[in-house]
């Protein structure tokens, strides 16, 4: 078929990529604008830029040239904006989303499963609606969550949902079939801010350790940032919430064993050489902000 692809983050590739291996022809890729990253002033593109330009694709981040083309119908995976009812009416768009719908709607559905404890999440390729999320969904798919980290988890429904869209898209526009309403109660994934990955080890340990599971949660040592890769929960850890004796910090309930720590301006390292090289001046409690943060 002729496609449009809306699409912005790495995520996205792998299914631009096997759209293209499947002999569907992508008429025009349209994606977020090149962004600044770090400090300098280097324009960056993002990760679906560089593939379609890779792949010697037509690229932009004008939505308007959605309207100049002539296509059977759209992708969309994680294009990180709203698209106007304008483009809606030109052709179908069909929308990658990484949750089990209407569980989960919005920005950040993987992160918000596993925050949530949610035993079983999945993939939906639903018809895009101006609302948000709101489609009814053609195909759908499950997984366990499990214990998985956020880049093994979303790996794994990339993966899922790619090989649900191109076999959906293998019969064509006039084989799909009718798309089905969704039915039940609506959740919606709002993005994770930073502050809801600092660990507060006043919350029971198995919430904390999903937090750990997104990759960026951290927690303060005199005042230095830590970051906090890896870590299991520990049921039987009895102490004051903060509490650190050996690599194990009480929560309330339970406790954490760090597995794999970033002290400050350090490289990821197991907790057992980090003690070692404060030459025993061993902290015995984490959980303290920067210098000069609010109480």
């Amino acid at each position: 078929m002729r496609l449009s692809f809306l699409g912005s983050p790495q995520l996205a590739v792998p299914v631009l990529d096997a759209l293209c291996e499947a002999g569907h022809d992508v008429a025009v890729v349209v994606t977020r604008p090149d962004r600044r990253r770090g400090r300098g002033s280097t324009l960056t593109p993002t990760p679906v830029k560089a593939a379609a330009l890779r792949l010697g694709l037509e690229v932009t981040d004008d939505l308007s040239a959605l309207r100049r083309v002539d296509v059977d119908l759209g992708v969309v995976v994680a294009y990180g904006a709203l698209v106007p009812p304008a483009i809606l009416e030109r052709a179908p768009l069909l929308n990658v989303h990484f949750s089990l719908l209407p569980r989960w709607r919005g920005a950040a559905p993987v992160e918000r499963a596993i925050l949530a404890g949610d035993e079983v999440t999945g993939v939906c390729i639903m018809r895009l609606e101006e609302a948000l999320d709101t489609g009814p969904v053609y195909a759908r798919a499950s997984v366990e969550v499990a214990d998985k980290s956020l880049d093994e988890l979303r790996g794994e429904l990339v993966e899922l949902g790619t090989h649900l869209l191109v076999g959906l898209l293998s019969r064509g526009v006039v084989g799909l079939p009718v798309p089905e309403p969704q039915v039940g109660e609506p959740t919606y994934a709002r993005k994770v801010r930073d502050d809801e990955l600092v660990l507060d080890f006043s919350r029971p340990a198995a919430e904390l350790a999903r937090v750990v599971r997104l990759g960026r949660a951290r927690t303060y040592v005199d005042g230095a940032r830590l970051g906090v890769l890896s870590a299991s929960v520990v049921p039987e850890a009895m102490g004051a919430p903060g509490t650190f004796d050996g690599e194990v910090v009480t929560c309330s309930p339970g406790g954490l064993r760090l597995r794999s720590i970033v002290p400050e301006g350090r490289r990821a390292m197991e907790p057992a050489a980090w003690l070692r090289g404060l030459r025993g001046v061993r902290p015995t409690s984490l959980g303290d902000g920067p210098v000069g943060s609010a109480p």
